[in-house]
């Protein structure tokens, strides 16, 4: 434990939240229990540490005695996200310890997670999918699990990952603790916890749910246009307190869509959402963490999984579809004790769904203020400067507008343009030596005068139209090809030399 405690102390970490004042002394005897908490509030430490402890480290004497490299903990995350998270306090608070942590998940290649299983891990983190898939493949033994975490429940409840979770459940021994966490206890969760659990102790940090909101949150509803939202968006985006932010949208196109419109408007933005590889994903959470980009816009698929610090205001750019997912989507500032600014603009057809959300939280906004970006109330509530626009970068030129202006220039050029301008022809180097009827001209000479006029009428000869006869004066030529060269074919008289 001193070493636990040391680590988490060089990262700033010295006083206990009340879940896990709470859960600590329970978890730690190895007593199964459930633990019921709103977001944000220190869950990941409150099972965190019991399973950091009870583990043996690989510099233990006792390590000998456990199946070399097999698993000694599993913790389950409904989603990526929630799971890379996971590992990562993990590994802070047990760095000294030297335990090994594997976190295991799809969207990405089985190799390195095969690979590292084989050379051995001490705990694994992971989704129930690819836990699934690589305990199907043999290389995940799940036999010597001492201790199992169920993190947010309720949320595999809601993506139905509930059979994969019993079957996972069945490939551990009887004799493990089991620790379940989650913010609702449907009762698919409460049927769950009486099957596969051991007399667990419940541990509510809360009175009830539905005052689950944080606190030291400010909340603010606004009953906005969808056209309008944008603007909005970018002006909340310059007030004064603004940090980082967190935009949720209803649709992974819709989270593309806003995320390109802000960064044409000069904001470091960044998209989250399903269709992103995952590496993209990552790649984008890591520039968030590292205040590369100061807006993440996504879908409920990060709702649980970020745990960022420094997130000054959650910003819902549609309605939530219920209080829950409200409650989740808040929960990402404000958090650890911090205070923050959640935002939620309403459509005029999701004003029901609102107040259905308002009722079941019980809070005081059944009616949401009409608001737009000119508004002076959403200048004072957020507290934006007086003159603020939603851009702080120009719009760039259409591109048709700027084809016209080339092509405009270059017809004052005289050069041919798309539309049909009439090119400026080159000047020749030489100069005319014949008339069109074939007289030599004054000044040129009459051996050029005959060449050039043997080489029209070798031209002619190809298809023109006329031909010079000896008289000056132009015949019909017959369209007809003659491999003899007499009266079949085309035929120009030269003209004589004078003297």
């Amino acid at each position: 434990m001193p070493l636990i405690c040391d680590a988490l102390e060089r990262a700033g970490i010295t006083h206990p939240f009340a879940i896990q004042e709470m859960t600590l002394s329970v978890a730690l005897m190895g007593t199964d229990l459930i633990g019921q908490a709103r977001t944000g509030t220190g869950k990941t430490l409150a099972f965190g540490i019991p399973v950091l402890q009870r583990s043996v480290a690989p510099t233990d004497p006792d390590y000998s005695e456990i199946p070399q490299g097999k698993p000694q903990a599993l913790i389950v995350a409904p989603t990526r996200e929630l799971a890379i998270q996971v590992s990562g306090d993990l590994e802070l608070a047990g760095r000294d310890r030297g335990l090994r942590v594997l976190t295991v998940y799809g969207g990405v290649g089985y190799e390195p997670q095969i690979e590292a299983l084989e050379t051995g891990v001490d705990i694994v983190v992971g989704t129930p999918g690819r836990l699934i898939d690589l305990a199907n493949r043999k290389v995940l033994d799940l036999s010597h699990v001492h201790a199992l975490v169920l993190d947010e429940a309720d949320e595999m409840l809601d993506l139905g990952f509930l059979p994969d979770v019993e079957k996972l459940l069945r490939l551990t021994p009887e004799t493990r603790q089991t620790m379940l966490f989650s913010a609702t206890m449907p009762a698919a969760i409460v049927a769950l916890a009486r099957m596969h659990m051991r007399h667990p102790m419940n541990i509510r940090a809360e009175s009830s749910y539905e005052n689950a909101t944080v606190p030291a949150t400010a909340q603010f509803i606004y009953l906005a246009h969808d056209l309008d939202k944008p603007e909005i968006l970018g002006r909340v985006l310059q007030a004064e307190d603004a940090d980082k932010m967190i935009v949720f949208t209803r649709t992974k196109r819709q989270a593309q869509r806003v995320a390109d419109e802000l960064v044409e408007r000069g904001f470091k933005a960044s998209p989250l959402h399903g269709d992103m590889a995952q590496v993209a994903r990552e790649k984008a959470l890591t520039r968030f963490r590292e205040d590369k980009i100061k807006v993440l816009v996504a879908t409920d698929v990060a709702a649980r999984g970020i745990d960022v610090s420094g997130v000054s205001h959650v910003i819902n750019y549609t309605c939530p579809e219920d209080d829950k997912t409200y409650v989740h989507r808040i929960g990402r500032t404000g958090r650890a004790g911090a205070s923050g600014i959640a935002i939620t603009l309403v459509d005029a057809t999701d004003v029901h769904r609102w107040k259905m959300i308002n009722k079941a939280l019980d809070l005081p906004f059944d009616e949401p203020l009409e608001t737009y970006s000119t508004s002076e109330h959403l200048y004072h509530d957020q507290g934006i400067a007086p003159g603020t626009k939603g851009r702080i970068a120009p719009p760039p030129a259409p591109a048709a507008k700027a084809d016209r202006g080339e092509r405009g220039e270059r017809g004052e050029r005289g050069e041919r343009g798309e539309r049909g301008e009439r090119k400026e022809r080159p000047a020749r180097s030489r100069t005319r030596t014949r008339t069109r009827g074939g007289q030599p001209v004054d000044g040129g000479s009459p051996a050029e005068a005959k060449g050039e006029v043997k080489g029209e009428a070798k031209g002619e000869a190809k298809g023109e139209a006329g031909t010079a006869t000896e008289g000056g004066a132009p015949r019909r030529r017959r369209r007809r090809r003659s491999s003899g060269g007499g009266q079949g074919g085309a035929t120009t008289a030269e003209p004589q030399p004078t003297a």
